[in-house]
């Protein structure tokens, strides 16, 4: 949870991580990679950070937290800056992704289906002979139960 903040013109990148739950390296990633604005410095060039920086710090680790990529997550950060967006397109990407997640649920599954076949032909001797191994050689089977 985003705390309150007392001195939004002088706030150091640590009390910026705290505040929105976000480590030190990843905000300085955020700023190289865009996400984040380059912050002003202090004479001694330290980063010094505003609310409205730790609040958009805020935004994309809950984004992060429920898995949208880099780039919806930029895209999203896009439709909120220019502040003309529409609630029908910020529902199509979220849609989209929650299609990408349910695809990567079902992956999960059909390979635990696989997992759970395998492990289930194992007598778990004390001999080199394995089905799992021989399961995990043979290239003509399907791994994560794909065909």
């Amino acid at each position: 949870m985003t705390k309150p903040i007392t001195n939004a013109r002088a706030l150091p990148i640590g009390a910026a991580s705290r505040l929105a739950g976000v480590n030190i390296e990843t905000i300085r990633y955020y700023e190289r990679i865009g996400l984040l604005a380059r912050p002003e410095r202090t004479a001694g060039g330290n980063r010094v950070y505003d609310e409205a920086a730790v609040a958009r710090l805020g935004f994309i680790r809950r984004c992060r937290e429920l898995g949208f990529s880099i780039d919806e997550i930029r895209e999203l950060l896009s439709m909120v800056d220019r502040r003309d967006y529409s609630c029908a397109e910020v529902h199509r990407l979220t849609v989209a992704h929650h299609r990408s997640i349910m695809g990567r649920v079902a992956a999960l599954q059909r390979m635990a289906a696989v997992l759970d076949g395998m492990a289930s032909q194992c007598d778990r001797g004390d001999l080199p002979d394995c089905p799992i191994i021989e399961a995990l050689q043979d290239d003509r089977r399907p791994a994560g139960g794909r065909p």
